[in-house]
């Protein structure tokens, strides 16, 4: 009797241990015995978010340098700094009023209605670590006493000019030759005026020899950066320290 009662508590005991979920059984496993998980770590960033090879090694630094671009009222600074810019670029556009009717010759642009009051602002990475840092300085002439804290530290600047009123550009040129800062004189082609050749831009505004000149358009991203690659050129030519 002792013994048909032992073996079916074996068989009973069996089929418990056979019925018992899985999840119940790893409970018995020694958490000694379980392989640790890799998992994320927090100091690596994701590789996936767009981080370059640069910015992903903390022992390396990006190249910021700094350009101005100035010129006339209405000649395209704020369109120039918005087509090349790879982030959101920041804008001080105000609307204009009556009060300025006497002061802002609109001329030559009619349909434009706001105006910059501080600056823009932009940026451009023209290399794996070299970023560029754009800030158009505002054109009217109340407005120039911004102009020294604007182009504190810059490597140069951009003038740019609209043929049809090429002396709006001259207190920007005589500005940048006083401080003896490089400078291209970069023509934005407005469409429905006439084509001149950039030599006859340097003789109409009588700059040195050195100094480039070039026609673009502020609107055209490709344009603008290979005007922001002919400043950084005259300015590695002319302070190559």
């Amino acid at each position: 009797m002792d013994s048909v009662v032992s073996d079916a508590t074996a068989v009973d005991t069996a089929d418990t241990a056979v019925d018992r979920p899985a999840a119940s059984r790893a409970e018995t496993v020694p958490t000694a015995a379980i392989p640790a998980q890799p998992g994320p770590s927090a100091a690596e960033p994701d590789p996936e978010d767009g981080a370059r090879d640069w910015q992903l090694d903390h022992s390396r630094a990006p190249i910021a340098t700094k350009i101005v671009v100035a010129g006339g009222f209405g000649v395209g600074k704020t369109t120039f700094v918005r087509a090349v810019s790879e982030i959101t670029p920041l804008q001080t556009e105000a609307l204009m009023t009556r009060a300025s009717e006497e002061t802002d010759d609109l001329t030559a642009t009619p349909d434009k209605i706001t105006t910059t009051v501080a600056m823009d602002f932009g940026r451009i990475t023209l290399d794996n670590d070299l970023v560029l840092y754009v800030f158009g300085t505002p054109g009217q002439q109340r407005f120039w006493f911004m102009w020294d804290d604007l182009v504190r530290g810059a490597i140069g600047a951009i003038v740019l000019a609209d043929t049809r009123r090429l002396t709006d550009c001259f207190p920007a040129l005589d500005y940048f030759e006083s401080c003896g800062l490089p400078y291209v004189v970069a023509v934005n082609h407005f469409e429905g005026t006439a084509k001149f050749e950039p030599e006859d831009v340097r003789e109409a505004l009588t700059i040195t020899p050195e100094v480039p000149v070039v026609i673009m358009d502020a609107r055209k991203r490709y344009s603008v950066v290979e005007t922001l690659l002919a400043m950084v050129e005259h300015a590695l030519s002319t302070t190559p320290e």
